[in-house]
């Protein structure tokens, strides 16, 4: 049975060869899984990921390994670099498809939605001209007749108040004119015509637009008080922007991750680059960039013990000596601005110094 797992067929090809080199690595120490991690102070479960090529491992984790192989640790930290690109752009060509099917299914409910709403308005139509050929058809009812009596004859029309009116002295209408428009006649039936009904709902309308109207008016012209107090108060505060969601395993952003550690606070492996680098003697000296976190620190690797890196200005930066493993990294400082104008500067045992200077990636 072999010892190690088929690579995913959708692995990029510098990613598997890098996979590839780590595991001749460990099969070459004659080392188990749990005894690299035991040494490398990294978990069991880690390096299973690592060698499986589910997850590319930190730098750290890189250069410890290095050290328990006895393998030179420029050469695997510069395969290491290529890896780390490579598994960077397959991350981003996988954002990419997931925004395009998330867009896609986005237009196909859009499109679900608009055929819907144009199938309800012919219905819509339909109905006020089916209530109106209803109403069309509606026949009064005769009045029902007794068993062995005539036809009961309707009920008159009943007047609901005593005042007396016009039919009742028809001399009124000769000696004085009326300037009132005549009185609609009543509906059949002894109900009131669908006009009445119509004046009333636009009397209601007309009210509620004043209403509103009203409403209006004392919202943009308020009292002289009510005005005074609303230009004493202060104006809102401007918040700020808020920044998106961090991605899985990320801890921190920007000034939060100042002090901190980097690989605890998930800001380096993928999330991270290298704006700029240097030597100082035979010590590569790096500034480390997570535009995720907003943060930035430097790294000194391939160097000896008691060699040392220093992030920002002299005096006021952040420092960190080798003491095993041949290399060591800062905490993190904010980055504001160009992560390539942040400055780091290292110093080995032997007096050599050296400062980073912007690469062009």
């Amino acid at each position: 049975m072999p010892r190690w797992k088929a690579l995913p067929e959708e692995l990029d090809p510098q990613v598997g060869e890098f996979t590839e080199r780590l595991r001749t690595l460990v099969d070459r120490s004659g080392l188990s899984v749990a005894a690299v991690a035991d040494r490398t102070g990294f978990s069991k479960t880690s390096w299973e990921r690592y060698l499986d090529g589910r997850l590319l491992p930190p730098q750290r984790a890189v250069l410890a390994l290095a050290e328990t192989t006895g393998t030179h640790p420029g050469h695997l930290t510069t395969m290491w670099e290529l890896a780390e690109r490579a598994w960077s752009r397959a991350e981003m060509r996988h954002d990419v498809t997931m925004e395009a099917i998330r867009v896609a299914q986005a237009r196909a409910a859009l499109d679900i939605e608009a055929q819907s709403t144009e199938a309800k308005q012919p219905l819509k139509a339909a109905k006020p001209a089916k209530a109106a050929r209803s109403a069309k058809g509606v026949q009064v009812a005769d009045p029902p007749r007794t068993a062995s009596g005539p036809r009961i004859p309707p009920v008159p029309h009943q007047r609901t108040s005593d005042t007396p009116s016009a039919s009742d002295f028809p001399e009124w209408a000769q000696a004085v004119p009326s300037s009132a428009p005549p009185a609609a006649p009543a509906a059949e039936g002894g109900k009131p015509p669908a006009r009445r009904g119509r004046v009333l709902m636009g009397v209601v309308g007309a009210v509620g637009a004043l209403l509103v109207a009203g409403a209006a008016v004392l919202l943009l012209n308020p009292e002289t008080g009510g005005a005074k107090k609303a230009a004493a108060a202060p104006a809102p505060k401007a918040t700020p922007s808020a920044r998106p969601a961090l991605p899985a395993g990320v801890r921190c952003d920007g000034a939060a991750c100042a002090g901190k550690d980097p690989e605890a606070m998930g800001c380096g492996g993928t999330h991270a680059v290298s704006p700029s680098r240097g030597m100082a003697g035979g010590a590569l000296i790096e500034v480390r960039y997570s535009s995720v976190c907003h943060a930035a620190w430097a790294r000194i690797s391939g160097a000896a013990p008691g060699d040392q890196v220093t992030i920002g200005e002299a005096g006021r930066g952040l420092s960190a000596r080798v003491e095993r493993g041949g290399a060591a990294y800062t905490a993190m400082v904010e980055v504001t601005g160009d992560p390539a104008k942040v400055t780091a500067c290292g110093t080995t045992m032997r007096g050599a110094k050296g400062c980073v200077q912007p690469t062009s990636r």
